[in-house]
């Protein structure tokens, strides 16, 4: 495997013009970080918002954190006051709990709401059904301090490149019918990960999240 800086450039070529790339730097150390950084990479993916917290701590102001992983709602405080978007709402009782929090901080956090669309039931996401109840009800639209981009999803972990291309698929297929009745303003679809995301870009995603094909393994 490259350094990082070429491993960060041969992604670089093979994302379409317009689509994000998220460097996930979960478990991966702040030296590590700085080379991305140094490579020209502004988006950096977490799932603990206690290391985020740590890291954003030390490292340069303009970088966008972005919280990747499942969020309780005793943590969302940590993270509040400085996270740039939130791809992990899965449910209406965290979707109020970070509306309120980014109250206290005076912020309206740009957020996504996660759908479960993979076989596996470990895998956290609202129902389609479930979530377009509450989308149909306006009750998600009516939390003032959360910026609705777009939607996420987590394909099943699987070598059938049918069936991880029919999920993300059907995910693409589920945004541009919410944004279509509902969030015309969505413009997000995050689906992709160093397996998967070229599968993922083929069926319409706009932002990838990698994470071993930038930083090699993740050490825990």
């Amino acid at each position: 495997m490259g350094t990082i800086a070429d491993n960060l450039a041969r992604i670089r070529q093979t994302l379409p013009e317009g689509v994000t790339l998220v460097a996930v730097s979960k478990f991966h150390p702040v030296e590590m970080i700085r080379e991305a950084y140094e490579a020209g990479q502004r988006i950096f993916g977490e799932s603990r918002p206690q290391e985020m917290v740590a890291k954003w701590k030390v490292m340069p102001d303009d970088i966008q954190w972005h919280m990747i992983g499942h969020l309780q709602t005793n943590k969302i405080k940590y993270i509040a006051p400085f996270v740039a978007m939130i791809h992990s709402i899965d449910s209406w009782h965290l979707a109020e709990a970070i509306d309120r929090e980014a109250a206290k901080v005076e912020r309206t956090l740009d957020v996504l709401l996660q759908l479960h669309i993979a076989q596996e039931e470990t895998k956290f996401g609202w129902d389609a059904v479930e979530l377009e109840r509450f989308l149909r009800e306006g009750m998600l639209q009516g939390l003032s301090h959360l910026r609705i981009r777009g939607l996420m999803g987590m394909a099943s972990l699987t070598d059938d490149t049918e069936q991880v291309s029919g999920e993300f698929r059907r995910l693409h297929e589920t945004f541009v019918r919410f944004r279509d009745q509902f969030l015309p303003a969505m413009d997000t679809l995050s689906m992709g990960m160093s397996g998967d995301y070229p599968l993922a870009l083929e069926q319409g995603s706009t932002l990838v999240r990698i994470g071993s094909s930038i930083f090699g393994e993740r050490q825990y």
